[in-house]
């Protein structure tokens, strides 16, 4: 059985990454810049911006974290986005979700302009995505993606399972499975027999937000097991995926924490050379 070490995956591609950014300073003798935007004061989220920030100035970025108190009114977080829109020197634009509910989410989304929108969540984005054009890919699915890629390179033919349905992860998880020319099912928690579904599955990834649902017996012999899930539970952090019994059948699995999370925040960063490419084009 693989481990597959997100971690090492993450510095990997961080380094690489380094690399670009220095060739692009030589080039266009300026740096991509990623800007966040953070409302409130969600732990998690402070986290996760914290975390963003260092691996951006890690890898030559420049960095800007935009802080709002969660009572800011929506109209000065758009007009702050729009700003952003039009400076040359921010190439990414990020608004840390969850937002406090008087702030419209979909409008925030909507606001930042496509060729900055580093998540992907744009519905332009999304459409190209699934049309098969250039477009920016959001993070978590794209860390999976190069996880997979690592384990198995060629992708043809291959049964993929995608465990969840959402805009963030499952949607475009299947799209860019079905660009590698995989048979992709995609399942949710009202998915008749999702066990059976598993079994049928070459590559299964669980982004559902059950605690470890996908169990030993759910999957067939050499899987690529890739586990999205990150759940607080009584014996702490588990994924979506019942790691113990399932490592013992799979061909490749990766462990939470430690397995996508790290390739979400480097595929972030990759993101944000992507933009800062297609503007300089």
């Amino acid at each position: 059985m693989i481990l597959i070490d997100g971690k090492k995956a993450a510095a990997e591609l961080r380094e690489e990454l380094k690399k670009e950014v220095i060739q692009l300073k030589s080039k266009y003798n300026t740096v991509p810049g990623l800007t966040v935007i953070l409302i409130g004061e969600l732990a998690p989220s402070k986290i996760y911006v914290k975390n963003k920030e260092k691996s951006a100035i890690e890898v030559g970025l420049k960095s800007e974290v935009i802080r709002y108190p969660e009572t800011v009114d929506e109209k000065t977080v758009l007009n702050k986005i729009n700003e952003l829109n039009n400076d040359v020197n921010v190439s990414g634009i990020l608004v840390q979700l969850p937002l406090p509910k008087h702030i419209n989410k979909q409008k925030v989304i909507e606001t930042i302009l496509p060729s900055k929108d580093v998540d992907g969540f744009h519905p332009m984005n999304v459409g190209n995505l699934s049309s098969g054009y250039e477009s920016s890919v959001p993070c978590t699915p794209l860390g999976c993606y190069l996880l997979i890629k690592k384990i198995e390179p060629n992708l043809n033919g291959k049964k993929a399972v995608v465990v969840g349905r959402s805009n963030l992860n499952g949607k475009p998880m299947t799209q860019l499975l079905l660009k590698e020319n995989c048979t992709v099912t995609i399942t949710h928690s009202k998915t008749k027999d999702l066990k059976g579904e598993c079994l049928k599955g070459d590559i299964i990834i669980a982004a559902v937000g059950i605690p470890e649902l996908v169990k030993g017996d759910w999957v067939k012999k050499d899987t690529i097991v890739i586990d999205v899930g990150i759940n607080k539970t009584e014996k702490g952090i588990v994924g979506d995926v019942a790691f113990e019994e399932v490592s013992k059948v799979a061909k490749a699995i990766t462990p939470v924490p430690g397995g996508v999370g790290p390739m979400t925040i480097a595929c972030l960063l990759k993101n944000t050379i992507e933009c800062f490419k297609r503007i300089q084009k």
